[in-house]
């Protein structure tokens, strides 16, 4: 899956430090240091992660491609922010590329050998160090779900999607933790591996579709406010 890990490097400049850079700035954003619309000042960024300013400009540049920063005009980056129909769109888009990717991989001829990235995750997900490196485990599970059709051109659709995702699937992580304890989020994810083991369509686009349920409702209450407000 293209990603922060896949990224390229600048003119001339070694691809681990524009990696790091950028795997660094994005955890940032993540953990919420860096909140949503606040604007990234270079200069800050160069000091607090001891580079110079080229591999952070490069490490901006790829991760406004990736949709995780913006660029503004004349007044340089900010984070990305995303309004609450803009953070459903994207969720549903993800529930429509992963439900192609369940009809057309499904049946699997080998589940033990196939599902092995989607147990990967889970278990990443289980012992996951930190929220980050929850977060990450999180992006790789929906990514292998849909890496099961084989199908690149919907790899490199989907990656794009999941970056942007990743802080609202973050805090809806923590929100089924909260509401229904930490084990709530693990086991949902356990039923779509149950459903994929299955070989089962149905149960597991209806697996997918429940998963991160709350999320769903509290963007479509937020978009019902704004119209009752307007």
């Amino acid at each position: 899956m293209a990603g922060v890990d896949d990224a390229r490097p600048g003119r001339g400049l070694p691809e681990s430090l524009v990696d790091v850079a950028a795997r660094r700035i994005r955890d940032a954003i993540l953990s919420g240091a860096l909140a949503p619309g606040e604007k990234i000042v270079e200069e800050n960024l160069c000091a607090s992660l001891g580079f110079s300013r080229a591999p952070i400009r490069e490490a901006l540049r790829l991760l406004a491609q990736q949709g995780v920063v913006e660029h503004l005009p004349r007044r340089g980056a900010r984070v990305a922010e995303w309004s609450p129909r803009d953070i459903l769109q994207l969720f549903e888009l993800r529930q429509l590329l992963e439900r192609f990717a369940v009809e057309s991989a499904l049946p699997l001829t080998d589940p033990e050998t196939q599902l092995a990235p989607v147990r990967a995750a889970i278990e990443q997900l289980e012992n996951a160090s930190d929220e980050l490196d929850k977060d990450d485990a999180h992006r790789r599970f929906h990514a292998a779900v849909v890496g099961l059709a084989g199908n690149r051109q919907l790899d490199i659709a989907l990656a794009p999607i999941l970056l942007k995702l990743q802080l609202p699937m973050a805090v809806n992580l923590r929100a089924e933790a909260a509401d229904h304890g930490s084990h709530d989020g693990l086991r949902r994810h356990h039923d779509i591996l149950a459903a994929l083991e299955a070989n089962d369509v149905a149960a597991t686009v209806a697996a997918l579709r429940d998963h991160g349920h709350l999320r769903y409702l509290d963007l479509v209450a937020a978009l019902d406010d704004d119209a009752a407000s307007a």
